[in-house]
């Protein structure tokens, strides 16, 4: 079953950042949807079986960070 997780990124500051963040984290197994609030620095990932660890992993990949 698919769940949402909200996650807060380090960084992103224009579309371009969203949308670097947006294809990382969409090209991810199992994930069905990404949503990224450019203004609030949040992303909502609707996925099946997915872990902090690699939502993390994507996000470094595309140049940012998780907040802590």
């Amino acid at each position: 079953m698919a769940s949402n997780e909200t996650y807060s990124v380090v960084g992103m500051t224009c579309d371009h950042c969203a949308r670097s963040v947006s294809a990382e984290v969409g090209a991810l197994p199992g994930v069905t949807d990404v949503h990224v609030d450019l203004a609030s620095g949040q992303v909502t990932v609707t996925s099946e079986g997915l872990d902090t660890s690699q939502v993390r992993g994507a996000v470094e990949e595309a140049g940012y960070q998780l907040a802590p």
